[in-house]
């Protein structure tokens, strides 16, 4: 799979995935900011900004208008916003692909962010809120992150507070929008049955008006890891199940290591074969939804596992998930060469099934184009994942599974955390 690549006069790259066997394609706009670049006063404005994108336009004023354009091309339109990215997004037949580019540069550009829709989609933005906040599966996340990346930006909850967005004001939209917005910081991926020349085409018809910058604008604040020793976080709350993540403190992404971590991450519970779904839910029944894998940031990241554990068995299933990761480490339970050898069959598997489609492709290319030192087509990755040796994956293990390393997240109905503590310490 091969991508092109060009940079318009006003510095916004452009990159074009032809997948010339599809009929449809996907295209995106990145901005290189997300929650990680807000502040304890602003805290949800990536988030909110990228609702009120979609609440009208100098060419489209209603939320309608934009919905009504979408349907009559039988395209499908959405947004996230991460930590350290916004992406929108319009997938559409491929000869579609100009009125994707229209929309999508008339939101970015010409947004109203109409005082009256402001305090209208409070309301919503608040009750997304309080919908994660009861769904602990959701929310387990967040709590994790808060932990671990605390007294950080990386700590605050993406949709922000119900206090940060009450107070959020048009002024405060205008300001963030000035400073983020921009050529530098934004770049357009376009994967599926196109040609480059047709991207390049339309990139420039339709954001050549995007505003450059002069500043050097630090889209990040850097995290700085200072932890010493184990850490714990309870989130007190009244249901019948526990939610846990177990995890370590790791690295970002561009660490040279990291499809040795990424291996290890999916031979402890990458699978239905894995050590954690082995030992966790088939062998004790402790869970039904047990996982692990790599979260990366730009400079740090972090190894954890998942579970939906029944409360009174809760702290059993915790011990099983920790002795897991000590095993390796103290050689009572050695990785085998087949392990090692399944884990790279199912990561680049999964990465196949997943390039069928066109968003994924697209969020596979922008994601390393905004944060990778290189970007690198699947092949490569592959090959990258091929030569992971056994030595680099137990050098991962002995570096990462130590307790100044692992911290412990936790949503259920209980008063302390000494039992867990125990099992820890």
């Amino acid at each position: 799979m091969n991508f092109n690549k060009q940079t318009l006069s006003n510095g916004l790259r452009v990159i074009t995935i032809p997948m010339p066997s599809l009929e449809s394609v996907t295209v995106s706009v990145w901005i290189k900011t997300g929650s990680r670049s807000e502040n304890k006063n602003n805290n949800g404005i990536s988030h909110f900004l990228e609702h009120m994108f979609f609440k009208g336009t100098t060419n489209r004023p209603t939320a309608k208008q934009i919905a009504e354009e979408i349907d009559q091309i039988g395209g499908v339109q959405n947004a996230g916003t991460s930590k350290e990215y916004t992406e929108y997004y319009i997938k559409c037949r491929a000869d579609k692909i100009e009125v994707a580019f229209d929309l999508l540069s008339d939101m970015t550009l010409n947004s109203l962010l109409d005082k009256k829709e402001i305090e209208r989609e409070k309301g919503t933005i608040i009750e997304e809120i309080r919908m994660y906040e009861d769904t602990p599966m959701m929310n387990i996340g967040e709590v994790f992150e808060g932990l671990i990346y605390e007294n950080s930006t990386l700590g605050m909850n993406i949709a922000g507070t119900e206090k940060t967005v009450a107070g959020m004001k048009r002024e405060d939209f205008l300001s963030y929008r000035n400073n983020f917005y921009h050529a530098e910081n934004m770049i357009i991926t376009v994967a599926g049955g196109v040609t480059q020349n047709i991207v390049e085409k339309l990139a420039k018809q339709y954001f050549s008006k995007l505003q450059t910058t002069n500043n050097k604008l630090q889209t990040n604040h850097k995290f700085l890891n200072n932890q010493t020793q184990q850490k714990i976080k309870l989130h007190n709350k009244k249901k019948e199940q526990t939610h846990v993540i177990l995890g370590f403190i790791a690295d970002g992404k561009n660490y040279k290591n990291k499809y040795a971590q990424t291996l290890l991450s999916t031979i402890l519970g990458g699978g239905m074969s894995s050590r954690m779904f082995t030992e966790v839910r088939e062998k004790r029944g402790l869970a039904y939804s047990i996982r692990t894998s790599m979260d990366r940031y730009t400079d740090i990241g972090y190894l954890g596992t998942y579970a939906g554990l029944d409360t009174k068995r809760a702290v059993e299933a915790v011990d099983v998930m920790l002795r897991e990761h000590y095993e390796i480490t103290n050689n009572k339970q050695q990785i085998t060469k087949e392990e090692l050898l399944k884990s790279k069959e199912f990561l680049k598997g999964h990465l196949a099934l997943a390039l069928e489609d066109t968003s994924d492709v697209s969020s596979f290319f922008g994601d390393q184009e905004l944060f990778s030192d290189e970007v690198l087509t699947p092949e490569e990755v592959f090959k990258k994942i091929d030569k992971v040796t056994m030595d680099e994956v137990n050098f991962e293990a002995k570096r990462l599974f130590v307790p100044e390393r692992l911290n412990l997240a936790i949503i259920g109905p209980y008063e302390d955390v000494k039992k867990f503590g125990a099992i820890l310490s």
